[in-house]
């Protein structure tokens, strides 16, 4: 410990100092006067309580000897494996601990397997609460030094209990992972109990939508420990450094005669590109940290509470931008995050899964100060169809938002669900279903914009008119139909179109049908028709929003009474 002093000070008020610091830390102590390189005073003594001659105010010998058994279990597993974790560029777990949190109030179970004959500080497996970015959390912190993070009966016991625990009050979970699973030579004392390492799911279970949960990953989480990030709300991987998977990569090759490593096997880029079972990659523990930060700052403590607003601040680019941003042909390519920028508040918006089913953006941002979910097509990806990843990606997050009470805000530009033989294969019937009924059940204020296409059932995925939205507002760049123009036609007046010999004819046909069929899907006449709540100038969209979202902030919609619905 290293404490700096008045430079007024003498000498021997820096050995008083020393010596009353050194009565609470089995730390070094050193202390520095004023601006000095050097140290006054060094304070080496070899037990805690040293104490200023004369001074019998200090600590007793019992509370002594707690402090430094205390001291030795948080100096966790053997220096060997700290050793190894700066190899890998990890932090020890306390460490990280003074990383994450400005206070950690309390810690519960240090003392778990104090008296076991091999060496377990604390059982491997830490938990308590903490302050973290002005909030009050339960975490959760594997000890990778004690037996590589691996559960047995105490630490499950302290987990389970921290989950209980925040159930009753109600406040956020962190989940700071890094563990190979649970120790097999142990399984009897937690494996299949009734508060074994079973219950663990069941109250992942319990917490969803009661309070967010947000995992980080610190190393290969095997098997049990696999499912805690995929049970999380949120789930954030850190490059190099971590990963997850139902089996390790030996267990997969005596299974299987699969030879594979185990960043290929459950690494960040396949959970965050191709499973969708993480929803960022870290660069670093410090960034793990910084997303975490920015994530939690959109929620609230628990589904009882209001998400937490900022003061407004203006968007990134102006609105009057919008119309210029959206091309005049309604197939030519755009990126939907130019248009967001010009409707949140700057540097709100935070996406998830950016390379997961990219053709819809999924993210939190603001308008005003209000905290928002944002479902948008993506028209740079794949002209923005919808296909099973982008459907299963939207769906999890219109339940998330609905959970937490956060306003939702769907901005179509799409030509509908993608057609073929290889999406059927991948279930597009399937999770197509689950972003109509996420859509469907979610009870939060809903706007839906019509940017441009909106074609088949993609009108229905985001929230169009029948989908119980507060608005329904159209830009003028908009369309709703069955279909686009050119599919219409070719579907429709094929035939009639190839009975047209002369081929100038035929293409002025064709044109004047295309004409026609674009009429009958203007915005204009979705809007004579009273299909949509109103046409909104693009300049005024950002204030057209903020005003709708303003006024529908207390709105109360309830669903079917029954236990609950079917789609998962």
């Amino acid at each position: 410990m290293k404490v700096r002093i008045d430079a007024d000070a003498s000498e021997d008020e820096a050995s008083a100092t020393a010596a009353a610091l050194a009565r609470h830390t089995v730390e070094e102590v050193e202390v520095y006067i004023g601006d000095e390189d050097e140290p006054a005073v060094i304070h080496t003594g070899d037990r805690v309580g040293d104490a200023v001659p004369g001074d019998d105010i200090g600590p007793t010998e019992r509370e002594i000897t707690l402090i430094e058994e205390i001291s030795r279990i948080k100096q966790g597993g053997p220096e060997k494996y700290k050793e190894r974790l700066s190899d890998q560029g990890k932090l020890f777990v306390r460490d990280r601990l003074d990383l994450w949190f400005s206070n950690v109030l309390f810690e519960d179970g240090k003392f778990a397997e104090f008296d076991a004959d091999d060496r377990l500080p604390a059982d491997g497996l830490l938990t308590g609460a903490a302050e973290f970015e002005g909030r009050d959390v339960h975490f959760m912190a594997n000890d990778f030094t004690v037996k590589a993070g691996s559960m047995a009966e105490k630490g499950v016991e302290k987990f389970l209990r921290m989950q209980q625990r925040a159930l009753e009050t109600g406040r956020p979970v962190l989940y700071l992972m890094d563990s190979s699973g649970g120790r097999i030579d142990q399984q009897t004392g937690f494996f299949a109990n009734r508060e074994g390492i079973g219950k663990y799911y069941y109250n992942h279970s319990m917490l969803s939508g009661r309070v967010p949960q947000i995992c980080v990953l610190y190393g290969p989480c095997i098997a049990g420990a696999a499912y805690t990030p995929v049970f999380a709300d949120f789930t954030i991987m850190v490059k190099d450094m971590s990963a997850m998977a139902i089996a390790s990569p030996r267990m997969v090759e005596m299974v299987t005669g699969e030879t594979i490593d185990m960043q290929d096997l459950g690494g960040p880029d396949v959970h965050t590109t191709q499973s969708g079972s993480a929803d960022l990659i870290a660069e670093d523990e410090e960034h793990a940290r910084e997303l975490v930060s920015q994530l939690i700052s959109y929620l609230p403590n628990n589904c009882d509470e209001s998400p937490p607003k900022t003061s407004s601040v203006a968007p990134r680019n102006s609105p009057t931008n919008i119309d210029r941003i959206i091309p005049e042909h309604p197939n030519k390519g755009y990126d939907m995050h130019d248009l967001i920028d010009c409707v949140v508040d700057e540097d709100s918006l935070f996406e998830l899964q950016p390379e997961f089913g990219s053709e819809i953006i999924s993210a939190f941002a603001r308008i005003d100060g209000r905290p928002i979910g944002i479902i948008a097509n993506q028209p740079t990806q794949r002209a923005g169809a919808i296909f099973p990843d982008s459907a299963e990606k939207a769906a999890r997050f219109i339940w998330k938002c609905d959970a937490f009470d956060i306003p939702l805000l769907y901005l179509c530009d799409t030509p509908g669900f993608m057609a073929g033989s290889q999406v059927e294969k991948e279930g597009i019937l399937e999770q197509g279903k689950k972003m109509i009924y996420a859509t469907s059940s979610a009870t939060v204020p809903k706007q839906s914009v019509v940017v441009r296409k909106a074609y088949g059932a993609g009108i229905y995925a985001m929230s169009g008119p029948a989908y119980g939205p507060e608005s329904t507002i159209g830009l003028p760049s908009g369309e709703i139909g069955i279909m686009g123009p050119e599919a219409a036609i070719n579907a429709v007046y094929a035939n009639k179109l190839n009975a047209i010999d002369d081929p100038e004819k035929r293409a002025e046909r064709e044109q004047e049908l295309r004409e026609e069929y674009r009429e009958d899907i203007d915005i204009h006449r979705m809007a004579s028709e009273m299909v949509i709540d109103e046409i909104v100038p693009p300049s005024m969209l950002r204030e057209e929003l903020s005003n709708r979202f303003s006024f529908y902030e207390t709105v109360e919609k309830s669903l079917p009474d029954k236990k609950h619905g079917t789609v998962l």
